[in-house]
């Protein structure tokens, strides 16, 4: 698939986006510390609603309405290793979940949370971030660059578990498999990897910028790319990009999560 240039479309990392939606920081983190896998075996995930970047405060999550692997094209059930878990913060502790994956054969593991919606007080909207994350096991890529089929989406063009920091990330942002056009995203570290046995947050290696939440936008096919500047965890977030809006006679904030990893070059 051939790219338009950035020139051409404008997308630049770290260009501030005009939306009619605010800047949140509120991530849906589908976490483990590994992505490599090499041998076989259950691989434990966080499932925790937070503020990775600024390891600020987490909200309660309820139990997900889905949470699943995609291997070779076949979907695995994950629901029924689901454990409630008590996640603690910098700031405070929350409700979250932590589950598990068979990882079996070789290729990727597209992970999936579809999350129940989570009321904001503040901006009074509901929020349901669906969520993906990559294991790889042998090195061997199947699934990863494929759309799961989610209402709102972002599939990566670049293989989003190896990617060189000081790269580039290219994502598309659909909702129910149409490219969205002037989607904001947002660009969030995860500055304090969770510790999954203690499940709690450990002490952070940066802080944000200042500023604010970094944000691209996509321009009119979907597209958006982000200058990768350090190793470590990426979560990219396009808000409000899904076709559900009401929830409860509400406001609703469909949101497609991506979350990439990113290595140091030895």
């Amino acid at each position: 698939m051939k790219l338009p240039s950035l020139l051409a479309t404008g997308v630049l990392a770290l260009l501030p986006a005009l939306a009619p939606l605010p800047a949140r920081a509120h991530f849906q983190l589908l976490f483990s510390p590994e992505t490599m896998i090499e041998h076989p075996g259950d691989v434990a995930v966080g499932l925790i609603f937070w503020h990775p970047f600024e390891n600020g405060q987490a909200m309660n999550m309820a139990k997900p309405e889905q949470f699943f692997a995609i291997n070779r094209g076949k979907r695995i059930d994950l629901e029924a290793t689901l454990t409630p878990r008590r996640f603690r913060g910098a700031e405070n502790a929350a409700d979250a979940w932590q589950g598990s994956v068979p990882v079996k054969r070789a290729g990727d593991y597209v992970l999936v949370t579809v999350p129940a919606p989570y009321y904001e007080e503040t901006e009074e909207i509901y929020i349901q971030q669906i969520a993906k994350s990559f294991l790889n096991r042998g090195a061997f890529p199947t699934d990863w660059n494929k759309p799961v089929g989610l209402p709102a989406e972002i599939v990566p063009l670049d293989k989003p578990y190896n990617i060189p920091a000081g790269a580039t990330f290219t994502g598309r942002v659909l909702s129910a498999g149409k490219p969205v056009a002037g989607a904001e995203i947002e660009v969030e570290y995860l500055a304090a990897a969770p510790d999954l046995k203690a499940f709690a947050t450990t002490e952070p290696t940066t802080a944000p910028l200042p500023g604010g939440a970094l944000v691209v936008t996509s321009d009119e096919n979907g597209y958006f790319t982000f200058g990768v500047p350090r190793a470590g965890f990426w979560g990219f977030a396009a808000l409000g990009v899904g076709p559900q809006r009401r929830f409860k006679g509400k406001e609703l904030s469909q949101d497609a999560v991506i979350w990439i990893r990113a290595w140091d070059m030895k």
